[in-house]
């Protein structure tokens, strides 16, 4: 049985890193974005279709969205993000991130 204690996993292929449930990237392009989503869909056990329907856009979109689509609107990103329990936080960049 696992406990609530911390470990980190980090995913290279996608630059996703976990912190127990916790998952955390930093994002700097659209496909990051989409690479955290898809992880967040897979993790929570959802096929593309049924977290569509949860999230209340098309399937072609959610997939477009997976897969980086650099043009995707935003106001439907956010929704999908919001709808699968992520959230994004906004930080001054520092040098040190660059």
């Amino acid at each position: 049985m696992l406990d609530n204690t911390w470990f980190i996993a980090y995913y290279p292929r996608t630059g996703i890193m976990t912190m127990g449930d916790a998952l955390k990237i930093l994002v700097k392009t659209t496909a990051d974005i989409g690479a955290a989503i898809r992880h967040k869909r897979k993790k929570d056990g959802l096929k593309l279709a049924d977290a569509a329907g949860l999230c209340n856009v098309g399937y072609r979109f959610l997939s477009n969205i997976e897969n980086g689509k650099p043009t995707a609107r935003l106001g439907m990103v956010l929704q999908v993000i919001n709808a699968l329990g992520l959230e994004i936080e906004l930080k001054e960049r520092t040098w040190t991130d660059a």
